[in-house]
């Protein structure tokens, strides 16, 4: 559905272009720009489209997919972190700046 309204939107612009390149003789050409329309928010008849369908939970559902993810990868490179430090590869300073 988004790469078919992204093909209308491109399809509406370049059609837009072309009429602006029409009147680049005109007087008023570059007064007027090209003109955008839409489509996402009306069709081609000019009709509004139906509101689209709500997902139950979706808060919900974002939040339990994102959090365990978000901890495996904290537990991944904490892993990381220690594999190189104990490699000797990367080991933070310990600046004492008590002074």
């Amino acid at each position: 559905m988004a790469s078919l309204l992204g093909r209308l939107s491109r399809a509406v612009f370049i059609r837009n272009a072309a009429n602006l390149g029409r009147n680049a003789g005109s007087k008023y050409a570059n007064a007027t720009g090209p003109t955008l329309s839409r489509t996402a928010v009306s069709s081609t008849a000019g009709s509004i489209p139906p509101k689209p369908v709500k997902v139950p939970f979706g808060l919900t559902r974002m939040t339990i997919l994102v959090v365990p993810f978000l901890y495996v990868g904290t537990l991944i490179s904490k892993s990381f972190a220690t594999l190189l430090e104990e490699h000797d590869i990367f080991v933070p300073d310990d600046d004492d700046d008590d002074d």
